[in-house]
């Protein structure tokens, strides 16, 4: 089912960073989006998450930065997620 593995960072400022593990729960498992495509994700750690194959990065990373930046994560300042496909070894 997860067959992506994501690290995820934020990117507020000048500041880069792992996203809070928080962010990613509350994005992720609680689905506060309403948007059903990202249901299959799952936090991992900080900074990291898994994701089915259906999951297009871009757009989800679009979605996060868009919803943390709504919700204040970056006190005033946009915040941009990144996210990088891990390549299991």
């Amino acid at each position: 089912m997860y067959a992506r593995k994501l690290r995820a960072e934020t990117i507020i400022g000048d500041e880069r960073k792992p996203a809070p593990l928080e962010w990613l729960d509350s994005f992720c498992m609680r689905n506060f989006t309403g948007s059903q495509e990202f249901d299959d994700t799952l936090p991992t750690g900080e900074g990291s998450l898994e994701a089915g194959l259906s999951i297009e990065p871009e757009r989800l990373a679009a979605a996060m930065s868009e919803w943390f930046t709504k919700r204040g994560k970056g006190n005033g300042k946009p915040v941009k997620i990144e996210l990088q496909e891990i390549n299991p070894r």
